[in-house]
């Protein structure tokens, strides 16, 4: 008999769970086989959006921010209807009449004059 090298026996428990996708069968997959170039236009595109997305999901999902030391929150409306900005008491401040990956844009009616007021999601500071 002759002994072989590097022989991995698998056993029906562990093919199955290959077949099913639970249990990765070769790392190589995971593995482009060459660096990845942090500095490069893509690279900075691609972390550039992964920000905005980032940013945009933390303002939907209500998320206290802060402006000129004011904490406020966005407040998402009924059946997925555009919401709010409340403060951190839960007073209304303004509605919200569009939500985009960067801008918010808000109005609120002051002496019966609409105010409008845009919010830009790159530069706001998240309360952590």
């Amino acid at each position: 008999m002759t002994k072989l090298k590097n022989v991995v026996v698998l056993d029906k428990k562990a093919l199955l769970e290959i077949a099913n996708g639970e249990k990765k069968f070769d790392n190589r997959l995971n593995n482009t086989g060459r660096p990845v170039n942090k500095k490069s236009a893509r690279q900075a595109r691609l972390a550039k959006q992964a920000f905005y997305t980032d940013v945009n999901a933390k303002f939907k999902k209500g998320n206290q921010f802060k402006i000129n030391n004011n904490t406020y929150a966005y407040s998402a409306g009924e059946n997925g209807d555009l919401g709010c900005i409340v403060d951190n008491i839960g007073f209304h401040q303004c509605n919200v009449e569009y939500i985009g990956r960067t801008k918010v844009k808000c109005y609120s009616f002051t002496l019966g004059k609409k105010v409008n007021v845009t919010l830009d999601l790159k530069t706001l500071q998240f309360v952590s």
